[in-house]
């Protein structure tokens, strides 16, 4: 019996070429969506105080991570946290910037350059298991990268009941961070394209009743809702 014939190259090329266009497509379609979800607000009638508990939102612009007092009236974060997880134990801190992310690429990508294709791909596909990034600080000042914004005692306690959550279980895995000041924790959550980590801290902030976009894959969705130091 004869082979079959081989695809002609013409209709190979507009193959590619169609899986190219749909790509560039699908691609563009997610960032106005994105756009458009991050401009909705929830909370939208949400005034800062003028005095409370000050927390901070930290971005990388990638990235973002909340910063919450290491201890205060409210909530201990000792017990979780505790600063015998990270090398540098010695120093007197105040201060935690907690996130929560996609397993693979907290803990095996330092750096964006060893962010491989195929995990992107795959994180797409099929999404990928949960993980916290802790870590501990001394008086964090506040920049255009490091925002603050005031909660008020009962907002603050809402915003650690939701972080609580995803804090896992006792005995705890625990995976060295990127220097001796953090640690990373596997957690529970299922990371995806629309779950993604700036998703996570916006969640969070929508709990505590704080004006944030109802859907914000990308640290600028989360990071447009709050003041810049220069702007407060």
């Amino acid at each position: 019996m004869a082979a079959p014939p081989l695809l002609p190259l013409s209709r190979l090329f507009r193959a590619l070429r169609a899986v190219f266009i749909g790509a560039i497509a699908a691609l563009l379609l997610f960032l106005l969506a994105s756009w458009i979800g991050s401009s909705i607000p929830r909370n939208r009638g949400w005034q800062e105080p003028q005095s409370g508990v000050t927390i901070m939102v930290e971005s990388n612009g990638i990235h973002t991570s909340l910063i919450v007092p290491l201890v205060n009236g409210i909530k201990d974060w000792r017990s979780d946290f505790p600063a015998r997880d990270v090398d540098l134990t010695g120093r007197p801190y105040t201060h935690l910037s907690i996130s929560w992310g996609e397993h693979e690429v907290f803990i095996n990508t330092p750096s964006w350059n060893d962010l491989s294709p195929l995990t992107v791909m795959r994180i797409i596909g099929m999404g990928g298991e949960g993980a916290l990034h802790v870590s501990h600080y001394v008086r964090p000042a506040a920049s255009n990268y490091v925002r603050p914004i005031t909660l008020t005692g009962s907002q603050y306690a809402r915003l650690v009941k939701a972080m609580e959550r995803s804090i896992p279980p006792r005995p705890r895995i625990r995976h060295h961070g990127y220097g001796p000041q953090d640690v990373f924790y596997d957690a529970p959550g299922h990371y995806t394209a629309s779950n993604t980590c700036n998703q996570w801290t916006s969640n969070m902030l929508a709990e505590a009743g704080v004006r944030t976009g109802w859907w914000t894959p990308f640290s600028g969705g989360v990071m447009k809702w709050i003041d810049t130091p220069s702007e407060r």
